[in-house]
């Protein structure tokens, strides 16, 4: 429990569990409506259940929106049976799957659509693979992450652009990935006052505060990038660097790790996690931090698709790869539809009333948002923005100032209010700099709905690049278009 003595902390370190039940200083003013788009997500229990716990609400109006029927009867019976357990009958649940219905008034709008379901995860994990590619995630960069860009993009444009006309005044929340192309695009075509969300920053910093074995609270950290590629450059404890003892914990991993080889029958944890020894663990961030000096956002799965290094060959793979996030050769394509159906089954459990619907409030930023908004109360998060924001400059003078970073932003009454990191080391610009100058051709195919700017994209791509000749590349992107051709209406 935390000490009832000591000033309440703000920004990251509210995101502990103590803080959670207790809120931002401030009182709310007003109803809200919140619009969630994609209410079928994973996203939308935790993230109406956290808003519903935001204390002190005046109540409102929560908006699902689906197109998929039978998801979003489900969740919209979900949702409000939260309401009723939470005792929060200030509040009305709707759900409609008509989104220009439902956006006028609103306040936010909640981004977590999925466009093409689970109809080409197959598409995008195994075409690749036949030249080479070996994927473990694929929603974010890489063939994977570009097509789904291209599938998801021109959706969300058309969501914006029913967003200016009915609700101008909305605050955006981007969940979707591709995170990164996402808040580009958006960024290069609306209007709209939006920010781009991950739980990697949260996550890292208590990741790491665990690991150098001090209170997150009483960690001092600076954490700039991109969204997947953020770097935390600053790591103290009461003046104390904590670099030189992560270092050393993670070369005594990796020797222990590369010495020992991968588990022969790692155990599953649950649908996501495997059981493994810390020094199993991250392999892939550890040895970056050890070469290039920092320690990075996400998981190492994640983050060796946006690399030229570890997943280019199969001893590679073997070495510096674990099971599931860390690293597990199509990870995501083998298990995202069995997760989207057991994720189901547990919904009508729920509503049966065989499984509870009891969760704390979350560290993901979205209820926090609102709540520092809406009560005027600055409040620090990690957003992903664009690098230059009203032409005010650039927010890491070292990168694209055309392109959408990740770091620090205030929240008050006036929005999302990104702050100026400044210049990234240099070795760490560099590595961000040749994802965004992918992002930069994938967000243009998107807009453009170019063949032409997809191919390119991909050739610029770390991992693409990394595995075939221009050559392998183009006939590559050709086939999966020629796959995935209804699912790319209009691109020529």
């Amino acid at each position: 429990m935390s000490d009832p003595k000591k000033p309440k902390a703000i920004g990251h370190t509210a995101h502990t569990h103590d803080a959670a039940a207790a809120g931002l200083p401030g009182r709310l003013l007003r109803p809200i409506k919140i619009t969630m788009l994609g209410a079928g997500s994973a996203f939308t229990p935790r993230l109406m259940n956290d808003v519903l716990r935001i204390p002190g609400d005046q109540g409102g109006t929560i908006a699902l929106v689906d197109i998929d029927r039978e998801r979003l009867a489900t969740m919209t019976k979900l949702v409000t049976r939260l309401t009723q357990q939470l005792g929060k009958t200030n509040w009305k649940v709707i759900g409609s799957a008509d989104r220009r219905s439902v956006l006028p008034g609103s306040h936010y709008i909640v981004n977590c659509i999925e466009v093409s379901g689970t109809a080409c995860v197959r598409f995008d994990n195994d075409i690749p693979a036949k030249y080479g590619i070996d994927q473990c995630i694929g929603d974010t960069i890489g063939p994977g992450g570009l097509f789904k860009s291209m599938r998801t993009i021109p959706v969300f444009l058309q969501v914006l652009k029913d967003a200016e006309e009915l609700c101008p005044d909305a605050i955006v929340l981007n969940y979707t990935n591709p995170m990164a192309m996402m808040c580009l695009a958006a960024g290069r075509t609306s209007s709209m006052q939006l920010v781009g969300l991950c739980h990697s920053v949260q996550g890292t910093s208590q990741l790491l505060a665990d690991r150098a074995g001090v209170p997150i609270g009483e960690m001092e950290w600076e954490c700039a990038g991109i969204n997947h590629l953020a770097w935390f450059t600053k790591l103290e404890h009461q003046g104390r660097d904590l670099y030189p003892l992560l270092k050393r914990k993670a070369a005594a991993d990796l020797a222990r790790a590369f010495k020992e080889g991968r588990p022969k029958n790692p155990k599953r944890i649950n649908r996501h996690q495997w059981e493994a020894e810390e020094w199993h663990k991250d392999i892939v961030r550890k040895d970056m931090m050890l070469h290039f000096g920092a320690f990075i956002t996400e998981s190492s799965g994640h983050l060796s698709e946006y690399l030229p290094y570890y997943r280019k060959r199969k001893d590679l793979i073997q070495r510096y790869s674990r099971e599931g996030y860390d690293g597990g050769t199509s990870f995501y394509a083998d298990n995202w539809p069995t997760w989207r159906k057991l994720a189901d089954k547990q919904r009508g459990l729920m509503l049966a009333g065989k499984e509870p619907m009891e969760w704390e409030r979350s560290w993901e930023y979205a209820s926090w948002i609102i709540e520092a908004r809406e009560k005027d109360s600055p409040f620090r998060i990690h957003g992903n923005v664009m690098n230059n924001v009203n032409g005010a400059g650039q927010l890491i003078s070292n990168l694209p100032a055309d392109g959408c970073v990740e770091v620090a932003c205030m929240v008050d009454r006036n929005g999302i209010n990104p702050t100026r990191y400044g210049t990234l080391p240099a070795q760490m610009a560099a590595l961000c700099d040749s994802n965004m100058r992918m992002f930069d051709l994938g967000a243009q195919a998107c807009i453009e709905k170019s063949v032409e700017k997809a191919i390119y994209a991909l050739m610029l791509d770390p991992l693409t690049s990394a595995v075939c000749s221009p050559a392998e590349i183009k006939q590559m992107t050709l086939e999966m278009f020629k796959a995935e051709k209804k699912f790319l209406p209009g691109y020529k």
